[in-house]
């Protein structure tokens, strides 16, 4: 495991959060309680869905590394697919505000986003590999004869 795989999901998870404390916060002024629980549930929906899939991508990367790019797409379109049942299941529900929990999810996704990019921006990942110590050394030169 890479040292940049271990920060990786806390680089994101923390402004997404905070991030998360301001939606409610606005969500519970202009909605009340309906919506403070509406923007937690938003937060908390990214929170899962966006750290399941960059852990579950990292896992894949590390075990099977020529599924990395595949594995890629189907997670996104897995997570496409789990936060619209989610929306389904909840089309009608007054539990809490539709409206704080659109504009938190998409604040929160925004924010992972923007904070994933961040951190990958930011980490050192060796896009070749170093050359090893014996390359430096010079090649015997003549014939082997």
């Amino acid at each position: 495991m890479q040292a940049n795989d271990a920060r990786m999901p806390v680089q994101c998870a923390v402004p997404t959060a905070a991030v998360g404390v301001v939606a409610i916060a606005v969500g519970f002024a202009l909605a009340g309680g309906k919506g403070a629980i509406g923007s937690a549930v938003g937060v908390l929906l990214t929170l899962l869905v966006m750290g399941g899939g960059l852990l579950g991508l990292q896992r894949t990367a590390r075990q099977f590394p020529q599924l990395f790019q595949a594995m890629g797409l189907l997670l996104y379109m897995t997570q496409f697919l789990f936060v619209a049942v989610f929306l389904m299941v909840f089309k009608g529900t007054t539990l809490f505000s539709p409206k704080a929990f659109a504009f938190s999810l998409l604040a929160a996704t925004l924010t992972w986003i923007a904070a994933q990019a961040r951190a990958w921006m930011k980490a050192k990942v060796f896009y070749v590999d170093p050359r090893p110590v014996d390359a430096e050394k010079p090649a015997p030169s003549g014939s082997p004869s």
